[in-house]
């Protein structure tokens, strides 16, 4: 098949093991983002499967239609980004290892990385050592702080081990299932939501963006948090409501937040009002950035384009369209 893959802006994929799984197709690779669906279109003309580099590029209606060569897309997690209904009329399946076993140790590295930056003013303190200004502020030490976690998943779980290792109170927060499978474990969990933005000390979020999730994190609950908190997300932009955290900045409540995520990606202006923001810790969306996340979840991507090339496709999102 005519393998196209999106987005691997540094040209990491090729020199990665699961790359092999490929060497039966004819395969393109684009290292840049074309955000514009026609330039993108004409790019993928001869495609028979586009290969998604996670949430990077948008598959809409007006990009699906302009392809007619397109037979699959296949990519790993969640689906936000594409339009499921679209693929399904034009006869594209999506296949998607949304269930992959394992945590993702990368995102769960840089979580715990992005508190202890934030904490410790770490990007403050190198900016005014190579300034020549040496120290500028105080810190805070982690040992006997709380740890709030918002929602109870793998990668939250692994959070967990390594803030306890740091000597830190861990409670959580999620939905009702979550909670209650916390509790079974032993874990503690906060009596009330509200409790548990005013009392953690750090608050990571660790929730997978669905429509339920969307805007799950209000302006109300960063209101709770107090002016020497810090909020941390490393998973999605879109589970605080729009333009909730750069208020909350402003209000000093969180005191400081650390993201890896924005609502929109590559976010490229140093003067957006919240990347610029005094107390914003940001970094550009690598929490899964690393060779072996990445030979880690193209495997699993690569072995979807394998088995729809031999009949038997795997992790269908809408198998319906298979055969068509």
């Amino acid at each position: 098949m005519k393998v196209h893959i999106l987005d691997d802006w540094f040209d990491t994929l090729r020199g990665l093991p699961c790359f092999d799984l490929l060497a039966d197709h004819d395969v393109t690779v684009w290292t840049d983002h074309e955000p514009d669906p026609a330039a993108l279109a004409a790019r993928l003309v001869d495609a028979d499967c586009v290969v998604l580099f996670r949430e990077r590029t948008r598959v809409t209606r007006d990009l699906v239609e302009r392809l007619p060569n397109l037979r699959l897309i296949s990519q790993r997690g969640v689906w936000p980004h594409v339009d499921v209904d679209a693929c399904t009329d034009a006869g594209v399946l999506l296949c998607s290892n949304k269930g992959a076993d394992g945590a993702n140790y990368a995102a769960a590295e840089l979580t715990f990385a992005l508190i202890l930056a934030a904490m410790r003013q770490l990007p403050q303190q190198m900016t005014s050592a190579k300034a020549g200004g040496w120290q500028m502020g105080v810190g805070r030490t982690l040992r006997g702080r709380t740890l709030g976690l918002y929602g109870y998943g793998r990668i939250g779980r692994v959070v967990a081990d390594y803030a306890r290792a740091f000597g830190m109170e861990v409670v959580w927060w999620a939905s009702e299932a979550g909670r209650a499978r916390a509790l079974a474990d032993g874990e503690t969990v906060a009596p009330s939501r509200a409790a548990f933005f005013a009392e953690s000390d750090v608050v990571s979020l660790h929730l997978r963006l669905t429509p339920e999730t969307r805007g799950i994190v209000t302006a109300d609950d960063l209101a709770n948090m107090g002016p020497k908190s810090v909020l941390v997300n490393t998973s999605r932009a879109g589970l605080i409501a729009p333009g909730a955290l750069l208020d909350g900045l402003n209000a000093d409540r969180p005191g400081m937040a650390a993201i890896d995520v924005f609502d929109s990606e590559p976010l490229r202006d140093p003067a957006d009002p919240l990347l610029a923001h005094p107390n914003l810790i940001a970094t550009p969306h690598i929490g899964f950035v690393t060779e072996d996340e990445f030979d880690k979840q193209f495997a699993d991507v690569f072995a979807q384009v394998n088995a729809y090339a031999e009949g038997a496709p795997i992790h269908m999102v809408n198998p319906a369209v298979y055969g068509q």
